[in-house]
């Protein structure tokens, strides 16, 4: 499991030392947060690939912010961690999330389940990837970076390629301009907005001989990608 990025959202703050520390250990790359709204700031910063969320926490509560996580990333795995044990609070987390583990637990049973749920993602991915995409006329290829355009094939940057991919996962949605900042450059410094405004007039001219793709504004969020 090294070099798995996880975002370990708990609020207290002796528990979550243990379990970073634990993690870290087993090899994983832990962020860990205390609050729900300082999690979610994270998640937004940096690539996750597993999220372990505490369902009661200040600011912003577990599934609260489980919900705004999907919005961003609908595939990312989520497991709860939760002193309840009712049955209708069970049934709101595997509504949202992928897993929950009752507090107390040992750190053994939650490793095997977030191994479990990688493994299960591991292999949905391997099984669904889809690696090439026909954006009206033109394909768009993200292993090769390219872009076939009446048979002329136009070689994309990496910025591109990811901007781009960002824009068909949110395919007639708003990709907020906050979020692909901190996915891709990092920060959402004026700097690297004015960057962005760049690559996406460069995709933009990509598209110009196929006019059912648009790339719009979306003015104060966004861009959304409509087809």
């Amino acid at each position: 499991m090294d070099n798995i990025r996880l975002l370990l959202a708990e609020d207290d703050v002796n528990l979550g030392k243990i379990l970073s520390s634990y993690l870290n250990a087993k090899g994983f790359i832990v962020g860990h947060a205390d609050n729900g709204e300082m999690a979610f700031d994270m998640f937004c910063s940096e690539n996750y690939n597993i999220c372990v969320i505490d369902v009661m926490m200040p600011l912003k509560d577990g599934f609260t912010l489980a919900k705004e996580i999907r919005k961003l990333d609908s595939k990312i795995p989520i497991i709860f961690l939760t002193a309840k044990n009712q049955q209708e609070d069970i049934i709101e987390g595997l509504s949202i999330g992928d897993d929950y583990v009752t507090k107390p637990f040992t750190m053994d049973v939650l490793l095997a389940r977030i191994q479990a749920l990688l493994r299960r993602s591991s292999i949905a991915d391997a099984e669904n990837e889809v690696t090439t995409f026909n954006l009206g006329n033109i394909v768009f290829d993200k292993m090769r970076q390219t872009l076939t355009i009446h048979g002329e094939e136009k070689k994309l940057t990496t910025r591109e390629t990811e901007l781009l991919l960002m824009l068909i996962s949110k395919k007639n949605e708003v990709l907020e301009r906050g979020f692909a900042l901190k996915k891709i450059w990092g920060d959402d410094s004026y700097y690297n907005a004015r960057s962005m405004d760049v690559y996406i007039t460069k995709l933009r001219k990509y598209f110009v001989s196929e006019p059912s793709v648009q790339i719009i504004n979306v003015h104060g969020v966004g861009f959304k990608l409509v087809m």
